[in-house]
């Protein structure tokens, strides 16, 4: 009660103040005294804000909560190992060796005459346990793996937190603080664009619009005001305007904190369905099929209904996209299948699934053979009878065929991936690049287009006025020729420095340095005329403190179909003023008069505007100068001179009705100013790298045709005398729309995005155009892959149709970071470039793990099934098959998955969609490599105890302890794997395949170590490993043999590929999206948790596929808590609430992996992103 009655409002009475709308809302607030009153009782002032007192912030958080919402706790290391336990092929095995295990202590003796020697193979048991060890060892490593990434993916998301802010007024200062900072009570400043992030009261509203589609399901932009609709919410979007906002609630208890606090404890209950549900659904195996399916119809319907109650719950916020009745029906049902998938997903999918086929016929023949083989032989050709003590031979046939289909796919692919996306997802954020979906990553390794924005990626975006026109005089050419407040008649300072200073966003400001620049607040362009203020000598914010905001009658917020911003003042004197600035062309077109010599008002007729823009405007973009005008016009009550507009003095001039078409008309230019940009030094550089690299960059500008083109000269998008395009965008649309139907035509399309390369005075819908009508495009052989960076809200749609979207980390939007996938932190395009080569890098870092991979299967699968065939036996037993699979290439996943990015990488073109995932010259290599190592294996197997003297262990009795001539086998084969690892760095036909071998330390560090295991393997892992020591020559024979994969390597690279090159290739074609392997996982009901278990024997037996159920926990982790802060932010929006009933109708395990989380991202024209969908290590609520 004493915070209650210190604060005069209850958190409960704000909790339902907010669910109401529109006018009964405004009731309601009306209740409590209104807004004003409401901010007197939560002891805040609408000026000053908060004292930003450390005990007042606390108190409010005790009281209030605070703007977080607590994420569930991760998965604990035991539920990760028992994950982990799931996978079949681990099953498979654990059981064999337990069956093995078991008959190691139970042998009744061949024939009743034979005596068992109880100290006979005493060690039976060491092979099941030692298998049962590798296992155990394979989990761990799993389920460590699993907690660390997550543990450092939070680390990560906590420091993207940190950067996080919001502007806020406290102690009469705005302030920018971390979103989980803010507190009931502050006041927050809101403008176009941002993400709001706490529930609140509109104080001051400038034209405020709010785009409630994520609450409501509506997409009608709803005008916000004291007087009309005062509540706005968290995890809705600014469409248009500014304004002050007191904050009422905040974290759980903002409208979107409890609904998803409701739909986490949903999620809980709807997994309590699912097992209650297979319970019963055991239950029901023997009963009436009639009876079965009515109950399971029962149970099905259980967890809509429990969604629906969230939606109900909350009777003023029907969830986004449902229904009264249940709505949700129809999103619980199967999902649709999806769209593309990414370049590297899609052939890895395809190449899995080939591998998975061979692998499943290569392990069942080779059982089979060995099974048959012994049988004839023993029971045929021997005649012996039935005993219980052949069980071990069959027990160790079938370890045998799993083993054989274990090596046969590449179990450390998965982990490749990860590994490699995790890295370098990591580095690059020191590169300034911000991943948001870790697909993006490789995605942009293919990138042949990349459509840029001009400020602040091409420029340094930091604006400065550098000439002027005012009073028919032109002040140029640079920042020195500016006049100052003295030089100008008194009148026209005042219009200029006003119109300036009140025109313009209050949260926009210069900030004096002692040593350096001045640092810039807010809108760049706004910050270039203040400092134009300040170089004529006025200081703008006294003018601002004899104008606040408040006194404002109206206000038209800047956006991209205006581009301008005007402002409607009272005068001193009486009336009103209105002040306009924006774009020179178009101010100039709504201005009919001009202050000329000595400030006198003159007619603008139509030859003065195209002498002013022949003279002025045009040699200012010519410069590469944005040219902004600076306009005024008075409403005034008394006698009106010829510029100016009488009025009824016993009424005042009702804008809303007026509207702004004949408010801003007739106006008067004041000046003409001309704003420098400079282009980035490293720019011109970095373009020519990506023209060298196959990537066409195009620049989509907003600015003057003339201006555009400087600049793309200056940065070398164009060239002098190249025959490349550069347009408007009206001319655009011209030239590509159907003179009809007004419809864009993609066969005109095709004529014109070839040859362009600069688009001017665009709209964000040309942006969108061009972007679709790209990637629409059959002209090329291979689809095109688009990069777009974007900064303004309306930016979003071309954000989210390209294959890549990069948003402005400092002058973006959040709806357009909402949107993106890669978010510059340094708003530059060299950090585009640099995040091409982490791309390329990914591309390549899988390749080189797939050729060494893949020779290393080869060579191990032939070696196991001609062993099966010719001496019914393996010379690669079980453990040592796991560990060469399950530990080395675990390990060289890791080694070849940490090369860093060299620019070399862009000497080349990229890849493409259709290009192999193993190219001629990797499969070249792999078969080279892999004829070598076998001439080698089958040479020690058949004739190793002629040429190195020692006993053969072909045809050795089960229980025969390891022999040399087998352990000779596994040592070569190890050797020469280990060294062919050195080869494997180079996957492009290179000589020297040493060359940055020491650059990666996590590469020399593994491969010794990896050498040093191998030795006290083979020195010390007796029965354990199936090994027997060896002498120094026999050491000296191995290394000799593994050496020469180097040397053989030299003979491999100097064979022509030749015209066997393409039907070398693979892994070019992606899979089927339609085909059942693929599709079924998108079909499977959304109640089964484990789909892969009840489906054909074809997918059961994918290794790799299943594997991906462990591994791709660590893609969820990374994607989910790298984007925690997002939906932090936007306390979940639309996008969240509908991911996250994703997230409650979704399988644990899936085929399409990382896609899932795209679904209808790139291919629906809506803002579906799936940004928010949650992973299964954390609750749907945060």
């Amino acid at each position: 009660m004493a915070a209650a009655s210190r604060y005069g409002v209850s958190l409960k009475q704000l909790r339902e103040l907010m669910e109401h709308r529109g006018r009964e809302g405004v009731d309601r607030v009306s209740e409590y005294g209104g807004v004003h009153e409401i901010a007197r009782k939560l002891n805040t002032s609408e000026q000053t804000g908060l004292s930003g007192e450390h005990s007042d912030l606390e108190h409010r958080r005790d009281y209030f909560g605070s703007n977080t919402i607590p994420p569930k706790p991760p998965k604990t290391f035991l539920a990760l190992v028992w994950e982990a336990l799931q996978d079949v092929t681990l099953i498979i095995l654990q059981v064999a060796a337990a069956v093995s295990l078991a008959l190691s202590f139970y042998k009744p003796p061949k024939t009743e005459e034979e005596v068992v020697d109880e100290g006979e193979n005493h060690a039976d048991w060491i092979e099941g346990v030692a298998i049962l060890l590798a296992v155990v060892i394979v989990v761990l490593v799993t389920a460590f793996n699993d907690w660390s990434k997550e543990k450092q993916f939070r680390g990560l998301q906590d420091r993207i937190e940190g950067e996080q802010t919001f502007s806020v007024i406290r102690n009469s200062n705005t302030v920018q603080i971390q979103v989980g900072e803010i507190v009931v009570g502050d006041i927050i400043l809101v403008k176009y664009g941002d993400l709001l992030p706490a529930d609140g009261l509109v104080i001051q509203s400038n034209d405020l619009k709010v785009d409630e589609s994520s609450l409501t399901g509506e997409s009608d932009q709803v005008k916000k005001g004291v007087s009309v609709d005062p509540m706005v919410l968290s995890g809705t979007h600014i469409m248009e305007g500014s304004g002050k906002v007191l904050v009422t609630a905040v974290g759980v208890n903002s409208q979107a904190g409890i609904i998803f606090t409701l739909l986490g404890a949903a999620a809980d209950e709807v997994e309590e369905e699912e097992k209650k549900q297979k319970k019963l659904e055991k239950k029901n195996k023997g009963r009436d099929t009639n009876q079965n399916k009515s109950s399971q119809l029962d149970n099905l319907s259980a967890s809509p209904n429990l969604e629906e109650g969230v939606g109900n719950s909350h009777p003023s916020h029907a969830l986004p996209n449902s229904t009264p009745g249940g709505g949700e029906a129809a999103e619980a049902g199967p999902p649709e299948v999806e769209g593309e998938k990414s370049v590297l997903q899609a052939k890895l999918t395809n190449l899995a699934i080939q591998i998975g086929y061979g692998g499943m016929g290569v392990s069942l023949i080779t059982v089979l053979i060995l099974s048959i083989r012994f049988s004839i032989d023993e029971f045929f050709t021997k005649g012996s009878s039935w005993e219980l003590y052949y069980i071990n031979f069959y027990v160790k046939f079938v370890i045998i065929g799993v083993t054989v289909l274990v090596v046969a796919v590449p179990e450390g692919l998965p982990l490749a991936v990860t590994l490699s996306l995790a890295y370098s997802v990591k580095k690059m954020m020191a590169d300034n690049n911000l991943v948001r979906h870790l697909d993006a990553c490789e995605t942009m390794g293919n990138a042949t287009t990349i459509c840029s924005d001009k400020t602040g990626t091409l420029t340094t975006n930091r604006m400065t006025v550098v000439q002027a026109y005012i009073c028919n005089h032109h002040y140029k050419p640079d920042r020195n020729s500016l006049p100052k407040i003295r030089d100008l008649p008194s009148h026209v300072g005042v219009l200029i420095t006003q119109g300036i200073a009140v025109n313009s966003s209050y949260s926009s400001d210069v900030q004096q340095n002692t040593s350096g620049l001045p640092t810039q607040i807010g809108n760049k362009t706004e910050c270039s005329l203040l400092g134009f203020v300040i170089d004529l000598g006025v200081d703008y914010r006294q003018l601002r403190r004899e104008m606040p905001d408040t006194k404002f009658k109206k206000v038209y917020t800047f956006n991209s179909a205006r581009k301008s911003m005007s402002t409607i003042i009272p005068l001193a004197s009486g009336g009103f003023r209105v002040y306009t600035k924006g774009a020179s062309e178009i101010i100039m077109k709504k201005c009919s008069f001009l202050i000329g010599d000595n400030g006198k008002v003159e007619s603008f007729t139509a030859a003065h505007q195209d002498r002013l823009v022949q003279n002025v405007i045009e040699p200012m973009a010519k410069d590469g100068l944005r040219t902004i005008s600076i306009a005024y016009r008075d409403f005034v009550p008394g006698k009106a001179e010829k510029n100016q507009v009488h009025y009824d003095p016993g009424t005042e001039p009702n804008f809303e009705t007026m509207g702004e078409d004949n408010v801003i008309a007739n106006m008067t230019c004041v000046c003409v100013v001309g704003i420098e940009d400079p282009v980035r030094e490293e720019v011109p550089a970095a373009i020519r790298k990506c023209q060298r690299a196959g990537i066409t960059v195009r620049m989509v500008t907003g600015d003057n045709i003339n201006t555009a083109r400087a600049i793309a000269t200056k940065c070398g998008i164009i060239k002098p005398g190249d025959n490349f395009l550069v347009l408007e965008g009206k001319e655009f649309n011209k030239r590509i729309r159907d003179a009809h139907t007004n419809e864009v035509r993609q066969d005109l399309l095709d004529k014109i995005w070839p040859r362009l390369r600069v688009l001017a005075r665009s709209q964000p819908i040309d942006k969108y155009t061009l972007v679709k009508g790209i990637i629409d495009s059959n002209m090329s052989s291979a689809r095109e892959v688009v990069a777009v960076t974007g900064d303004g809200t309306n930016d979003a749609p071309a954000l989210k149709k390209a294959d890549v979207g990069f948003a402005m980390g400092i002058a973006g939007t959040d709806v357009a970071k909402e949107a993106s996938d890669i978010i510059l932190t340094d708003d530059n395009f060299t950090s585009i470039v640099k995040a091409v080569m982490w791309g390329r890098n990914v591309y390549d870092s899988i390749a080189k793990f797939l050729q060494f991979q893949l020779t290393v299967n080869v060579v191990a699968v032939v070696v196991a099934f001609v062993g099966a065939c010719a001496i019914q036996d393996s010379p690669l037993k079980a453990v040592q098959m796991l560990w060469v699979n399950l530990i080395m290439d675990t390990l060289a996943s890791l080694a070849l998955s940490t090369e860093l990015p060299t620019p070399e990488l862009l000497l080349r073109k990229p890849y493409g969609r259709t290009s192999p995932l193993i190219s001629a010259t990797m499969a070249k290599n792999i078969l080279g490599q892999a004829i070598y190592q076998l001439v080698v294996v089958f040479g020690i197997m058949f004739f190793g105890e002629l040429i190195f003297d020692i006993d053969s262990g072909r045809g050795a009795d089960l229980r025969a302890p390891p022999s040399e001539h087998f352990t000779m086998i596994f040592n070569a084969f190890v050797m020469m794997t280990l060294f062919n690892e050195i080869n494997a760095r180079k996957i492009h036909g290179q000589r020297n395949v040493f060359k940055g071998v020491f650059t990666n330390p996590i590469y020399y560090v593994i491969w010794f170590v990896t050498f040093i295991a191998q030795i006290i393997i083979i020195q010390f892992g007796g029965q354990a490993f199936s090994t027997s020591k060896l002498n120094l020559e026999q050491w000296i024979w191995c290394i000799f043999f593994g050496v020469g994969t180097l040397v053989w390597q030299q003979v491999i690279t100097s064979i022509p590929v030749g015209s066997l090159g393409k039907s070398m290739e693979l892994g070019s074609t992606p899979p089927d999206m339609s085909s059942p392997c693929v599709a079924e996982d998108n079909a499977n009901s959304s109640y089964n948790t484990h789909p892969v278990v009840g489906r054909s024997g074809q997918i059961l037996w994918i290794r790799g596929l299943t594997r991906l159920q462990t591994q791709l926990r660590v893609i969820r982790a990374f994607k989910s808590t790298l984007e925690d802060m997002e939906e932090k932010r936007s306390c979940h929006s639309m996008h969240s609430l509908r991911s996250t009933r994703s997230y409650l109708t979704r399988p644990t395990s899936d085929i399409s992996y990382i896609d899932d989380e795209e679904k209808g991202r790139k291919g629906s024209g809506q803002a579906t992103n799936g940004h928010y969908i949650r992973a299964s290590t954390h609750d749907p609520s945060c």
